[in-house]
């Protein structure tokens, strides 16, 4: 096998960089997650568990679990189980929450009760976007020359227009929530087996 590339021996030990930050790069959009979320006045959004209690078992910070939920958004998975799984194996999740893997119980009992924060944090990332300018707004100068107007109804925009299209925004946030329940309350295939063969 010496005309092929061969990966390295499994047994073999390395010295793999020391710090979960030498492996997540300085453009990596992880970052901007972790800094926005760090930002947010959590109980102004109406998150539930800021100020933790003093009895009990310690509860994760509503922090990290947001984040894991924004990271979760960002890369298209919905499910709590596979963001559980996702916290336990992946690199950019084990830096964004300080290694930290909740449960898939905990990830979705979190969605649950903090919908409202939820929907607040989704507003706020607008307007974050709005004052950073990253949304453009077009220019247009005419010198008295005439054209041919092209003006479709998906290009001009009126107040009555705007609200409609910010309760549209609000029903598509609640359709994402609404599948991400009914992603925690199915479980994956290999799953329901495992659970029969425990019964078995």
């Amino acid at each position: 096998m010496k005309r092929f590339i061969e990966g390295e021996d499994r047994s073999q030990v390395t010295l793999l960089p020391e710090c979960l930050d030498d492996f997540i790069g300085e453009d990596n959009p992880i970052r901007i997650v972790d800094a926005f979320v760090d930002e947010l006045d959590l109980a102004d959004l109406g998150f539930e568990g800021v100020n933790p209690s003093d009895t009990g078992r310690p509860s994760y910070h509503p922090a990290v679990l947001l984040k894991i939920y924004v990271y979760g958004y960002l890369n298209q998975i919905q499910s709590s189980r596979r963001l559980e799984r996702e916290c336990g194996r992946n690199l950019e999740l084990m830096w964004l929450t300080g290694r930290l893997a909740p449960d898939f119980k905990t990830i979705a009992e979190f969605r649950r009760s903090n919908g409202t924060g939820i929907r607040n944090v989704c507003r706020r990332f607008v307007m974050l976007c709005r004052d950073l300018k990253l949304f453009t707004q077009a220019v247009v100068a005419v010198d008295s020359s005439k054209f041919k107007a092209v003006n479709s109804r998906d290009r001009n925009f009126t107040p009555n227009k705007i609200e409609k299209r910010q309760q549209q925004i609000e029903q598509s946030i609640q359709r994402y929530l609404d599948a991400l329940e009914t992603a925690d309350r199915t479980q994956p295939p290999e799953v329901e087996a495992k659970t029969t063969r425990l019964r078995e």
